[in-house]
């Protein structure tokens, strides 16, 4: 799969600090009962390459990916554990579209924006999206980049994503509040498969 058509699986993408590995297959299974596809395991933890490698394996529809992927090598061990894209939090050095699956770089400003088209992205992570603009940079953007479009991710919330989604340069939003700290560690995944149902469920 493309990275568009992966971001396009649905409106969420999940961003996931998973603690144990134990937590991964059932998290993945109840996210996607609810309708979430893409699921972004950000490497934050020490279980984070495991995860991914059982969720992968384990999960039926499940797409993974890696979320703070900060070194080439770090991209490379995501693609090993079985990861099907990247993100990243910012544009990583020498690092382009070329590399072991495709990456979702992050952007703030216009400059880091013109140096990620100039590599040959055109999908980009708008982060910290509720700190660099929200809603009003993805209008700002759209203008003179007409070819970029964004997966906003930081402060995305159930209540301010439908204004995000409205916006025809945001494919997706990321958001963690889909798979609570609490309701993870309870295990409570029906919890979990409610909130999914209903990030699932919004317009784009």
């Amino acid at each position: 799969m493309t990275l568009q058509e992966i971001l396009k699986l649905a409106p969420v993408v999940p961003v996931l600090i998973i603690e144990e590995e134990a937590q991964a297959v059932p998290l993945a299974r109840a996210l996607v009962a609810g309708g979430l596809y893409a699921l972004e395991v950000t490497l934050r933890t020490s279980s984070a390459l495991d995860c991914i490698r059982r969720i992968a394996g384990e999960v039926e529809g499940a797409v993974v990916g890696a979320g703070t992927i900060l070194t080439p090598s770090a991209r490379q061990a995501a693609a090993e554990a079985g990861a099907k894209f990247g993100v990243s939090p910012g544009l990583i050095e020498g690092e382009g579209l070329d590399g072991p699956i495709p990456m979702l770089p992050g952007v703030a400003t216009a400059t880091e924006l013109m140096s990620g088209l100039k590599r040959g992205h055109t999908l980009f992570k708008l982060f910290p999206a509720n700190i660099v603009g929200g809603v009003g940079a993805l209008k700002a953007f759209a203008s003179p980049f007409p070819q970029a479009n964004f997966c906003p991710t930081g402060g995305v919330s159930l209540e301010n994503a439908p204004d995000y989604l409205a916006q025809p340069n945001c494919v997706c939003v990321g958001g963690s509040w889909v798979a609570p700290v609490d309701a993870v560690r309870a295990g409570d995944w029906g919890k979990i498969t409610e909130l999914a149902r209903g990030a699932a469920g919004l317009r784009r």
